[in-house]
């Protein structure tokens, strides 16, 4: 990696000199402002980089009908990660040194996402994830925000409804080895248990695997109250078919993951009665709405889902930063972004936390006939856990 960095940074030199000498124009008299995105675009879960890419389209598209930014037009410049640790950092390089973009929407995934936050702080580009909940994200460096509830809060709410709410009192988790997944298990273990819960059974895989009847099989032997799968669409769709097929009936839980449409396409009537925490529902605005409506308009009658509403409010609150400095310089759209301040988006209004974090609520849904069921949502307050919507 550390070969591949050098050969980048010297071809981006000899670039930079030929253009002088050519009398090339600098960055900052690019007739267009460059925003990248990292996200999967292909794969099994490729869903996911697909919605996010398609509304931070549909954004820049918005802005630039509208004029632009400063007379400017907004370049956005997708990469593909493939859900992959590797690919989003070769697209990280291309779009920082290459293609020298101003900020980032995504990575889409937690592990690229914090793979990229490292490289993003030091070298000084904003970048913003609709998606990637990981708790230890944002605490990378200034230059990382997310319009997504962090794991931490996530965590919370779900081990409060689960205990307080639903009653239950011994739990099983089937996760994948990865930090979004890893980290939401852990996360509840940690809230659930101070409650004063049990984990009867921590049972893993691996992003990819096809065959959950052996970890299916022995959390069925220990009897639990419920099974929480906190984690991508694909995994979960086949393990809530394996665990009918083993005549499990036992209640299943999850976390934002699921609010992902396709999983009633590749689940249907497994995913009725699966209770998962997800982003609070955004209040009916006209902005909701006419985002809603555009989307489905611009990508055949798809429906956008909460990351997808996340990503197009980034790209929108990018504009606003950019706006305000005037220039694409990073350090200071990274400190126009820290100021945002009751943005009016799709998804309502944002702020965000002195550690880039989403100030928010989570929601908490049951899917009934393979529609999701809003049931409240909940924030801290005071230190506890308390109902706002």
């Amino acid at each position: 990696m550390k070969t591949k960095r050098l050969f980048v940074f010297a071809l981006v030199a000899l670039i930079a000199v030929a253009g002088v000498f050519a009398g090339g124009a600098s960055e900052s008299a690019s007739d267009t402002y460059k925003v990248g995105f990292i996200g999967p675009l292909t794969g099994d879960n490729a869903n996911y980089g697909i919605r996010c890419s398609n509304a931070a389209k549909l954004a820049v598209s918005e802005i630039n009908a509208a004029g632009g930014i400063n007379g400017k037009m907004v370049e956005l410049i997708s990469e593909d990660s493939e859900g992959t640790v590797d690919k989003a950092l070769a697209g990280y390089e291309k779009l920082a040194y290459m293609d020298n973009v101003c900020a980032i929407i995504g990575p889409v995934f937690t592990s690229p996402a914090l793979a990229v936050a490292q490289r993003a702080c030091e070298d000084g580009i904003v970048m913003i994830t609709p998606s990637a909940t990981h708790k230890d994200i944002t605490n990378i460096g200034d230059y990382v925000f997310r319009t997504v509830p962090s794991d931490a809060l996530q965590s919370e709410v779900a081990a409060y409804y689960f205990y307080e709410v639903l009653g239950y009192r011994n739990i099983a988790t089937l996760y994948a080895m990865n930090d979004y997944s890893q980290g939401l298990a852990t996360g509840l273990k940690d809230y659930f248990t101070a409650l004063g819960g049990n984990i009867v059974a921590e049972e893993t895989c691996m992003v990819g695997d096809k065959d959950f009847r052996t970890q299916l099989t022995k959390i069925k032997s220990l009897n639990p109250e419920a099974i929480y799968i906190p984690n991508y669409t694909v995994e979960m769709a086949q393990i809530l078919e394996q665990a009918s097929q083993l005549g499990i009936t036992t209640p299943f839980l999850s976390g934002d993951g699921f609010s992902d449409p396709e999983i009633y396409k590749l689940a249907g009537d497994f995913t009725n009665g699966v209770i998962y925490i997800g982003p609070a529902q955004a209040e009916a605005s006209t902005k909701l709405a006419d985002f809603t409506a555009a989307y489905s308009k611009a990508y055949n009658g798809d429906a956008p889902d909460s990351f997808a509403t996340n990503s197009y409010d980034a790209m929108y609150i990018l504009a606003a930063a950019i706006e305000r400095v005037g220039s694409a310089d990073r350090e200071a759209i990274k400190n126009e972004v820290a100021a945002t301040k009751d943005f009016e988006g799709a998804n309502g209004t944002i702020n965000f936390a002195p550690n880039g974090d989403l100030v928010a609520s989570q929601g908490v849904y049951e899917v009934v006939d393979q529609n999701p069921v809003y049931e409240g949502s909940f924030q801290v307050q005071n230190g506890h856990i308390v109902q706002v919507g």
